[in-house]
């Protein structure tokens, strides 16, 4: 069970570390509304722009100490359930703007497996 858990973790951290660090300004077919970038996104969702700021930083830090917990355990929970909350909240955005479902399936995705992170 430890592998599979460990698994879970790079997979989910190096998921978010790739789109918040190199896939920013990268037009994909998972961002919500029309946007083209990260920032766009947050418009279109209505946000302030420095909340896509806080975003990320919350999103990348959590990432890294959920790799980080692979030698540390004790932050395997509070990494995980940190960007399960963060994750919610980006298929709440996704449902707000009324994007298809499909676009919102990544964040779906890696809450899912965020939280099976935590149980474990």
């Amino acid at each position: 069970m430890q592998y599979i858990t460990i698994a879970l973790q790079c997979i989910v951290a190096f998921s978010i570390l790739n789109v918040w660090l190199l896939q920013y300004n990268k037009p994909t077919q998972w961002r919500g509304g029309n946007a083209k970038t990260i920032i766009e996104e947050f418009k279109v969702y209505g946000l302030p722009i420095w909340m896509c700021y806080v975003v990320g930083t919350l999103k990348v830090a959590l990432a890294i100490g959920l790799l980080a917990s692979i030698w540390y355990p004790e932050l395997q929970q509070i990494a995980a359930l940190g960007l399960a909350a963060l994750l919610l909240g980006s298929i709440v955005m996704h449902l707000k703007v009324k994007d298809p479902l499909k676009k919102s399936f990544p964040a779906f995705l890696f809450f899912s497996m965020c939280l099976v992170i935590s149980y474990l």
